[in-house]
């Protein structure tokens, strides 16, 4: 059974070696003067390809000279200015080339007398029309929308949650644990945001690693009888190990920005798309577990064993969560030293 497990393991990893694969591009418009914007276009890249997404503006936003362009950590950045007469109020934004990805567009327009408009982009909803001033809502919404999907394509957050569930004895102790998960990675997102706590991104996506590789050898000790502190009080393990999650998050959070009109807003509807998120992902594990528990062969398993399906999923958990989190581990440390 183990080298069955090994042998899985082993054919995932080339498929999920990396936990953050659809970042967003995001489009950047500051005005610098009456009638000029500074343009800043960031696409995914990976080496030297890219999405082949670019910026279409409508006829009436004029462009200064040919843009500056250049490779940038793990993206592709484009520099140039623009010019319009009614400071871009009612011109158009186009993401050329979105319809046929799977990624979104970040679009925020900046004013010199603080008004700022914050957009997000889909394949189904690819351009916009530049407004005075973003309302409440729209920025809401983008941001609420952004939260659920970084917690939904976060492999890794989503594994330790996995994790946890897998870790935990009965409904209290899972409550108390995921409680514990969210207000701690709820702390350090906010401090982080508003600029209290600065760590590197890099040292932080290992240790995150680590976190899971921690959790599911805790998985094994409980499946072997022991009774560790991480299994009679997991919760304690989650808050410490959230607090370094909501570095995470925080990260991707400060890549996107946040409109300087409507930090509070837009760092509290994050992370309850986070919160939202992460709750779709606990109730579609759980009712997974009960339909499990439903089937008939698998009822018959749990009265001739005495085991129930809970135990038997723990241990192939333990190895699948635990093999890609030690590969990510590996390959995040490599990354820090190279």
């Amino acid at each position: 059974m183990k080298k069955i497990l090994i042998l899985v393991v082993a054919l995932l990893l080339p498929a999920l070696s990396q936990a953050h694969e659809l970042r967003p591009a995001s489009l950047s418009i500051i005005q610098t003067a009456a009638e000029t914007f500074d343009v800043t276009w960031r696409v995914p890249a990976r080496g030297d390809l890219r999405l082949s997404l670019n910026v279409g503006l409508s006829d009436d936003i004029h462009t200064s000279g040919l843009p500056v362009a250049q490779f940038v950590g793990a993206y592709y950045v484009e520099r140039w200015q623009v010019s319009h007469p009614a400071e871009l109020i009612g011109s158009r934004i186009e993401i050329e080339g979105l319809a046929k990805t799977m990624t979104d567009a970040l679009v925020r327009i900046s004013w010199l007398d603080g008004r700022e408009q914050m957009s997000r982009l889909l394949p189904d909803n690819p351009s916009l029309t530049i407004e005075a001033l973003a309302g409440t809502g729209e920025v809401a919404a983008t941001y609420f929308g952004l939260g659920v999907e970084h917690i939904l394509l976060g492999i890794d957050h989503l594994l330790f949650v996995l994790a946890l569930v897998v870790l935990v004895s009965g409904w209290r102790q899972l409550v108390a644990t995921i409680t514990a998960f969210t207000l701690a990675h709820s702390i350090t997102l906010a401090l982080a945001v508003l600029g209290v706590v600065s760590v590197p991104q890099g040292p932080v996506e290992a240790v995150i690693a680590l976190s899971i590789v921690f959790v599911a050898v805790e998985i094994l000790h409980k499946l072997e009888g022991r009774k560790t502190l991480a299994i009679r009080k997991p919760w304690l393990v989650a808050f410490g190990f959230g607090l370094l999650h909501g570095l995470g998050f925080a990260g991707a959070l400060s890549e996107i920005g946040v409109p300087e009109h409507a930090i509070p807003l837009s760092l509290a509807v994050f992370n309850l798309g986070v919160e939202a998120g992460q709750l779709a992902f606990i109730l579609a594990v759980s009712a997974l577990m009960l339909l499990l528990r439903q089937m008939p062969l698998v009822h018959q398993w749990e009265i001739r064993t005495g085991h129930t399906a809970t135990v038997a999923s723990a241990l192939p958990v333990a190895y699948l969560v635990g093999g890609l989190a030690a590969w990510w581990l590996i390959d995040r440390t490599i990354a820090l030293v190279v």
